[in-house]
């Protein structure tokens, strides 16, 4: 949706350099920053999922909209579980739901100068483990390192009673489908606030304007505050900080 705009845009804008005139520049930037803002307000109108709170005992990392790094972490015995998330999609369907996410278990001991990794694909009523490897701790960075050393045997081709006990592994570390719902209205809400964050910050960068502790992007275009409970200043609902 977002992108047939854009590219709208864009070609409006060709059409106009093509033109000439001596205020091209003046008229290409108001003719972008039109389009940004349209874009914008369309997006913030876009209704937000409920509330949904994480299962127990898992609590959400403070941060984690603003990182690349874990979204739930607990703590099990004397293990740290971390959980990172992204989503299941192709570039054909960037409009769809999301429906199916891919997961990072990271299983930690304070003791232990590896972790224990397992890449998950997590459904609304099903989770299935793609690898398992070691793999060192994760940096303070939050980034998962990519492995320079052998990481194990295709999970697919383990013995099934193998598999099924490291499925029962993490189910018992509370790293099921009850993860689902959180997650994914946590995704949503990151990458509305992202694609809000992006025309803005595209806008204050093409008129020159530097970014303001408040909702200067509203101020700009004039008029009072968008109604949308979700425009503010982080651009985020508390309960998915």
């Amino acid at each position: 949706m977002w992108r047939r705009g854009l590219v709208g845009a864009v070609g409006a804008l060709r059409r106009s350099y093509a033109s000439g005139g001596g205020g091209i520049s003046s008229a290409v930037n108001s003719m972008l920053l039109r389009s940004l803002k349209d874009h914008y307000l369309e997006v913030a109108k876009m209704n937000m999922p409920p509330k949904v709170s994480p299962p127990s005992p898992f609590t959400i990392v403070k941060g984690a909209l603003d990182s690349h790094g874990p979204v739930l972490k607990r703590s099990y015995g004397d293990e740290e579980v971390s959980i990172y998330v992204m989503r299941l999609s192709t570039a054909d369907d960037e409009d769809s739901a999301i429906d199916q996410l891919f997961i990072h278990v990271d299983v930690s001991k304070a003791s232990q100068n590896e972790s224990l990794i397992f890449l998950c694909g997590l459904y609304e009523d099903a989770l299935g483990i793609h690898s398992v490897s070691m793999r060192p701790k994760v940096q303070d960075s939050g980034y998962l390192l990519i492995p320079s050393k052998y990481t194990g045997p295709v999970f697919a081709e383990l013995d099934e009673k193998m598999r099924d006990a490291f499925h029962s592994y993490i189910e018992e570390r509370g790293v099921n489908e009850s993860l689902f719902k959180f997650l994914q209205a946590w995704l949503y809400v990151k990458e509305h606030r992202n694609l809000m964050r992006w025309f803005k910050t595209m806008g204050l960068f093409i008129d020159g304007k530097k970014p303001a502790t408040v909702d200067y992007w509203v101020i700009y275009f004039g008029g009072s505050p968008h109604p949308h409970k979700y425009i503010t200043s982080s651009l985020v609902p508390a309960n998915y900080i």
